[in-house]
């Protein structure tokens, strides 16, 4: 076997070509070839965490590969997730509110009519946008970027796998941030034409009819409204005995009522067994229930770590039982050299979260030090209303015997909302019975999701609600609910 060794003097990696070999094929001869690139930090995925982490290592200094087998970079949540479903959210309100509620405000519109190609281009041209900009950071910052199956060889090493070549990548530190994929139901095939993910959901060439949602976590409620908004009649399935699991109680409660008075079908405790499809329609079918009949099928039970096929059997990592890879508080896995961050290791599966993540990882790998508040990485449903929620719920508090007050404000109090005509919800703050320190913060209402990040700023620096409650907040705002109900804690609001 010959080697041939190609120095490049003006940048850290050098390059090798070994292990030149041919394929014959009944045609053809084919050459195939194997580089060895050496890296500082070399990164599989290219999601939230994988590319944050690339540019954060590369402005410390460190001489950055990044590996990505989709030819888009952004991962899951840029090119089918978090922003394409945005786009979508955003659209389908405009046109819901055109239809519903303009004539309130005075505005006189005559027949409203819904371009589904033309929205759901606009939503292909927010992806395609946004992921020339990452293109565009990586070239900034002069990560190389690898196409390709990336999956670990051993200590140190990452072998790309490519319909054209292999490449070896030889590296100090290894990150893993492979994301995540929908997570299948028992007795639920996939891959038809009208039962899918949320993939398929973002991209129906037609409204449905009726379009059945199993799962009524942020996936299925964001979607589902969607549709709905788009005339589609929707039912969601659920097999715990309310929507939004792990949110706060009260705030789930509301929000199924809001959304049952939107027109949204729920069906609680309610066990799906299967679904079939066939030309033109499905049957769902659940336990003690006669089957379900619909033109498309949402499965929207979650996610799971995307951790098959990574090569972790070459540097003896055994994965949780979840699927998920087992790390140190400071993200290192069982192997030397090897991190793993964002949707592949435990906790909630957020962009931002594996965002934070990656910035802390790579921080401790060059100057020690890294850290991530997970008291503050909030939670976000983008239906309308959004519902937001960061830090302790009273159902959390409670089992953990930790003694507490409570404040709540309505938005209807509000003067901002009432001249927007978004009156629905209200705001709840958590603070500790002794030190008045903010616990928990959870918010049902208009622009949820921004205002939430107030709240997370408070719990970061140890804000009491006192400390909130004094704060001025401009008038007339949304934010001003946040501090009523911080008053409502104390002395009480003005408000109410």
């Amino acid at each position: 076997m010959a080697v041939l060794c190609l120095p490049n003097r003006d940048k850290t990696a050098q390059a090798f070509l070994i292990n030149e070999w041919s394929l014959s094929t009944s045609n053809a001869k084919t050459v195939h070839t194997m580089r060895v690139e050496q890296h500082d930090l070399v990164i599989i995925g290219a999601g939230p965490g994988g590319y944050t982490a690339a540019i954060r290592a590369t402005q410390l200094g460190l001489n950055v590969a990044c590996v990505e087998r989709e030819p888009a970079l952004g991962g899951t949540c840029l090119r089918i997730g978090c922003i394409p479903s945005k786009a979508l959210l955003e659209s389908s309100d405009h046109y819901f509110h055109a239809r519903q509620s303009l004539g309130a405000h005075g505005v006189k519109t005559n027949e409203i009519q819904l371009d589904l190609e033309a929205m759901l281009r606009r939503k292909d041209q927010v992806v395609l946008t946004l992921t020339k900009g990452i293109e565009a950071l990586f070239k900034k910052n002069r990560v190389t970027r690898y196409f390709g199956h990336g999956k670990l060889a051993g200590p140190r090493a990452v072998l790309v796998q490519s319909d054209s070549e292999q490449v070896q990548i030889q590296a100090r530190y290894i990150l893993l941030a492979p994301g995540s994929k929908s997570a299948s139901l028992p007795g639920v095939s996939l891959g038809g034409n009208r039962i899918g993910t949320s993939t398929e959901a973002l991209s129906y060439p037609k409204v449905p009819r009726h379009l059945v949602v199993i799962g009524a976590g942020y996936i299925g409620l964001e979607l589902g409204s969607v549709w709905h908004r788009l005339g589609a009649r929707v039912t969601v399935l659920e097999y715990r005995d309310r929507i939004l699991p792990g949110m706060d109680v009260e705030l789930s409660s509301q929000a199924q009522k809001i959304f049952e008075k939107q027109g949204i079908h729920f069906r609680l405790s309610c066990e799906v067994t299967g679904a079939s499809e066939d030309a033109d329609h499905c049957l769902v079918e659940t336990k003690g229930n006669p089957p379900l009949s619909c033109d498309c099928v949402l499965v929207a039970v979650g996610r799971k770590p995307n951790t098959e096929n990574l090569g972790l059997e070459t540097v003896r990592i055994t994965l949780n039982k979840n699927g998920s890879i087992p790390v140190d508080d400071h993200f290192a896995t069982t192997a030397d050299g090897i991190y793993a961050i964002g949707d592949a290791i435990s906790g909630p599966m957020l962009a931002h979260k594996a965002e934070e993540e990656a910035v802390a990882c790579v921080e401790r790998l060059v100057n020690g030090r890294g850290y991530v508040h997970y008291d503050t990485i909030a939670g976000v449903v983008y239906t309308n209303p959004e519902i937001a929620s960061v830090g302790k719920t009273e159902e959390q508090l409670a089992a953990d015997n930790v003694h507490f007050r409570k404040g709540t404000f309505p938005f209807r109090a509000n003067g901002r909302a009432r001249t927007m005509g978004h009156t629905e919800g209200m705001v709840k703050i958590l603070s500790d019975e002794r030190t008045d320190r903010i616990l928990g913060v959870h918010i049902i209402g208009a622009h949820a999701g921004d205002l939430i990040n107030e709240a997370a700023t408070a719990i970061a620096f140890g804000a009491s609600s006192e400390d909130l409650a004094r704060t001025c907040h401009v008038h007339p705002t949304l934010g001003e609910a946040l501090r009523e109900a911080a008053r409502a804690i104390g002395s009480g609001s003005l408000n109410l």
